[in-house]
């Protein structure tokens, strides 16, 4: 359950590589002595309000609409449980559990600096849950993204406290257990809340920020390999490289366009079965939009991740609870659980996601049809009529792909009122970052069809005796055929599909790209 890696929280922002650490590799969390010290003082001003006279916003009244509620000291506690049992009201599929680890370590880190008002024992307790392999159920319903990921996080409470259920296995199929059981287990004693620490538990944006931190490290790789899909597809289709020039590409200088076209131009530098202008012969002199267009559709993909990527380097160095303590001892009551920023650019990545696959699909389709695939049999079937070859992997594709199409309808352009319109207007993060999620993994599948698609039809130049491919889309097809044999007539199609998606996601076919050019691949 746990690792060699190390994040210290309360020195400096997390980045998103501490997130990944620690919600898919067990990195252990361990929390800096300035940043308890910045905890306690925060306490000590949250411990003068509990006993002032004058109502203060979640030390001494209820919560949202009910802030107008005063509450006796002798109920505050009952407050906090009451808080979080009530909010812990997540229904549906639970979410995976690389997603409530990056949530949880994301409130952490929150609560390390010093501006929630939380008791040392609170961050220490959380931290000790995280590095124990502590994962509390969470549900995929229950998060407006605002104030925050409220149900999300009340679940991860409501472990703190000792009830609720969790998973102690990181095997998805292990019946869950009951909080108290695991956290005597671990010797960790559950925590009865004091004023002001149930709000800081549950007010913030985690989940969303975690889900773009995981989806902006999935994309970095599926970027690459789009390209060298992209790539490996205008090399089997007999087309030409000449677009991807760096000359062409410094006249419309996006940076992510650059990049794709360099990608591109790298993969197919030696290849025989592109088409290059030769004196005195006739040659392709451009490819439809799917092949010659790609860098300018994975470019802007890139582009986009990068603004993403903006948004979340300033979204970990913040601060978000309400209300806040303030280094000058005010505690504050503000709107920075509002996950707008988070929620636009999680819908922004899904429009992107879902333009890649499709032009992705695109490509595929383009090997199937004998009037556009330059020579090849229809559908790459081995004994087209008797066979189907290749017809329904475009089929799941184009299913795949309609389906992005629908998921990259933005969430956050919606709004359902809440709390009896005190909270009359919600980002809908937490949805906007699931439905990512599952686009990201459409994509991978998209493309592993797109890269079986080629390196079939490489099988059919070859017996032609139309050249050598490139080093790179070689290297790949002697990857694929080492778990995918070229088909002598149909076999079962989905475990292919299946073992061309395994070696997409697990890094394989950039590795055995990369290798094959000495590196360059970005």
């Amino acid at each position: 359950m746990t690792s060699n890696l190390i994040v210290t929280l309360g020195d400096a922002p997390l980045s998103r590589a501490d997130v990944v650490a620690v919600a898919r590799h067990n990195a252990t969390v361990e929390i800096s002595a300035a940043a308890l010290e910045r905890v306690a003082a925060s306490r000590a001003v949250i411990d003068e309000l509990a006993s002032d006279t004058r109502p203060h916003y979640g030390v001494s009244t209820g919560f949202g609409a009910l802030a107008k509620v005063q509450i006796p000291v002798e109920k505050r506690q009952q407050l906090q449980r009451s808080l979080i049992r009530s909010h812990a009201a997540g229904t549906g599929t639970e979410v995976d559990r690389e997603v409530v680890r990056a949530l949880m370590l994301l409130r952490l880190q929150t609560l390390t600096t010093g501006r929630t008002g939380v008791r040392p024992v609170v961050a220490e307790t959380y931290a000790a849950i995280l590095n124990a392999g502590i994962t509390p159920v969470v549900h995929e319903y229950g998060s407006l993204g605002c104030s925050g990921d409220l149900s999300p996080l009340a679940h991860c409470a409501l472990t703190l406290m000792g009830e609720g259920n969790v998973r102690v296995s990181e095997d998805p199929h292990a019946a869950p257990i009951d909080a108290a059981s695991a956290l005597a287990a671990a010797g960790i004693s559950p925590v009865v809340l004091a004023e002001k620490e149930g709000l800081a538990l549950i007010n913030g944006t985690d989940g969303m920020l975690g889900m773009l931190c995981l989806a902006l490290t999935d994309l970095e790789r599926l970027f690459t390999v789009a390209d060298l899909a992209a790539a490996a597809s205008v090399e089997a289709l007999t087309g030409t490289d000449a677009v991807f020039q760096a000359e062409l590409h410094a006249l419309r200088p996006h940076l992510g366009q650059g990049v794709s076209a360099a990608n591109m131009a790298a993969v197919l530098a030696d290849s025989q079965l592109v088409q290059r202008p030769r004196e005195g012969e006739f040659s392709r002199v451009q490819d439809a939009y799917s092949l010659r267009c790609a860098p300018q559709v994975h470019g802007a993909a890139r582009d986009t991740a990068a603004h993403a990527e903006r948004v979340a380097a300033v979204e970990l160095g913040s601060a978000i609870d309400n209300p806040v303590v303030l280094p000058d001892g005010r505690v504050e009551s503000n709107g920075n659980f509002h996950g707008a920023p988070i929620g636009y650019v999680l819908d922004f990545l899904a429009i992107a996601v879902a333009d890649l696959a499709s032009i992705s699909e695109r490509r595929t389709d383009r090997f199937l049809d004998v009037a556009r695939n330059h020579g090849l049999p229809p559908f790459l079937a081995a004994d087209a009529g008797l066979d189907s070859g290749l017809m329904i992997a475009q089929y799941t594709a184009a299913g795949i792909v309609s389906e992005l199409k629908r998921l990259a309808v933005p969430a956050s352009v919606d709004s359902i009122p809440s709390s009896a319109m005190q909270e009359d207007h919600v980002s809908m993060g937490w949805a906007a970052a699931l439905k990512l999620r599952r686009a990201i993994d459409g994509l991978s599948r998209v493309l592993s069809i797109e890269l079986l698609t080629s390196t079939r039809a490489l099988d059919f130049r070859a017996a032609d005796g139309a050249g050598a491919p490139a080093p790179a889309t070689a290297a790949v097809h002697a990857l694929f055929r080492t778990e995918i044999p070229a088909p002598e007539t149909d076999t079962f199609l989905s475990p292919t599909i299946d073992a061309a998606h395994g070696f997409v996601v697990s890094g394989q076919v950039l590795a055995a790209a990369d290798r094959a050019l000495g590196g360059g691949l970005v």
